[in-house]
């Protein structure tokens, strides 16, 4: 099969925006082919599906900041709009060497559709600026993000577009960004952001809410395929605060995690690992590299490993059909954005695998987000247990429904998860109609 990133798979159907290669589309691509799948489910919707492959909004910005060393250096950054039919722009920023505007567009468009997924009132965001952080002192990264947030302050706001932190960015990131808005603003306007510390009107439950979330949906389509979660073997990638708090959560309800994964290499052990002691490892080290309690196998082995689960919560493009033939697991749940190509998709389809896609499985942090995000609009704060609450409830009832529509219409749990969420954001674009 062709690759749509690579090649003219995406672009044969669809009039691109100039601004983009039309020899290399990158994950926008992946996007549009998604949204061609769902639309022959949209009804009279669909006269509308054009809205879905053009991002409202896109902003370019250069980031000049002066170095340690006294030299200027100056980085690309990027926030996108992809739709606001339903609400502010909601989505995260990353810090990434290979941030592309291709790819912040992508992510953007499925944050609209995490978004409607689980019923949230956002549109969908998301924002980068093209840096390897791991360069940069804690100095010139403030300054980065300061200078950042000036840059897109004109798109970003309370009621228009939330950021959050994504790929290499956090707390700290989101309390600069937070505080740099707020400064240009002239009052403090803790409402512009999510994921700050709680300090600064963060939420209880904001950390742990994506690997929460990947846990809970995992625990719903364990139970519909008559999968037993406290016996099951579970293999993940990423050990951040999306695989990590997964695997901990897996593992104090009996499951085995046999094999994880990160830039630092591959571990694996067959009677099972020791989560807690992984995780400190992994605080101090830095990656699993070096954890002794295990053995150290070849990267390309973990997609072999013997499991009944496989997290893959990294990066986007990870499981390609290079290695989707190797999978042993009975059941996928996408911790990352995007980490399956659409061909892996149908391969994994076709071995009957089960894949619970990234806009159902990680919504978590989304979710917590919202909450956060109303919080700080009413100045209350809820207890850690109301937030956990409130999200699993939130989440079960997302899955439902979607499970219902993928099995009235013999469809993946992807294409249903595109079909609610295309039809609630094409329903609000319809029902506002066009102004002027």
């Amino acid at each position: 099969m062709s690759n749509p990133v690579a090649g003219h798979t995406a672009t044969s159907q669809h009039a691109l925006p100039s601004y983009l290669n039309a020899d290399h589309v990158g994950p926008w691509g992946i996007y549009l082919q998604q949204v061609d799948r769902v639309t022959p489910y949209l009804g009279k919707l669909s006269r509308w599906v054009e809205t879905l492959k053009r991002p409202k909004r896109a902003l370019i910005v250069d980031v000049p900041i002066e170095l340690d060393n006294g030299t200027m250096a100056h980085f690309e950054g990027y926030r996108v709009q992809h739709n606001t039919s339903r609400g502010p722009g909601k989505g995260g920023v990353r810090f990434h060497q290979d941030v592309t505007l291709s790819e912040v567009m992508a992510l953007s468009a499925w944050m609209s559709v995490k978004n409607a997924a689980v019923n949230l009132p956002f549109g969908g965001a998301k924002g980068g600026i093209r840096v390897d952080p791991k360069t940069l002192s804690r100095g010139e990264l403030e300054r980065l993000t300061r200078r950042y947030t000036s840059e897109i302050g004109i798109i970003i706001g309370p009621t228009k577009d939330i950021p959050a932190p994504d790929v290499n960015t956090n707390e700290q990131t989101m309390a600069w960004m937070m505080d740099t808005y707020s400064m240009n603003e002239g009052s403090t306007a803790t409402g512009v952001v999510t994921g700050k510390p709680i300090a600064l009107g963060g939420s209880l439950g904001r950390r742990e809410a994506t690997g929460r979330g990947v846990f809970t949906v995992a625990q719903e389509a364990a139970q519909h395929i008559g999968m037993d979660i406290q016996t099951a073997r579970v293999a993940v990638q990423g050990f951040g605060n999306v695989g990590g708090i997964a695997a901990k959560l897996f593992a104090q309800t009996g499951a085995l995690v046999v094999a994880v994964q990160d830039h630092g290499g591959t571990i694996y052990k067959e009677a099972g690992l020791d989560v807690p002691a992984l995780l400190a490892h992994v605080a101090q080290a830095g990656s699993v590299k070096g954890f002794e309690l295990a053995e150290v196998i070849p990267d390309e082995q973990f997609w072999s490993v013997r499991c009944d689960i496989l997290i893959p919560a990294a990066l986007e493009q990870q499981i390609t059909t290079a290695n989707a033939y190797q999978i042993q697991a009975r059941m996928v749940i996408e911790g990352a954005n995007g980490p399956t190509t659409p061909e892996a998709d149908d391969i994994l389809h076709e071995r009957g695998i089960l894949v619970v896609p990234d806009v159902i499985a990680n919504a978590g942090g989304v979710t917590v987000s919202y909450f956060e995000w109303v919080q700080d609009f009413s100045s209350f704060f809820w207890s850690e247990d109301d937030i956990n609450g409130r999200l699993v409830r939130i989440l079960r009832e997302a899955f439902a429904a979607i499970w219902h529509v993928a099995d009235e219409h013999q469809v993946s749990l992807r294409t249903a998860t595109f079909i609610v969420a295309c039809s609630r954001i094409l329903q609000a674009r319809e029902l506002r109609g066009l102004y002027p």
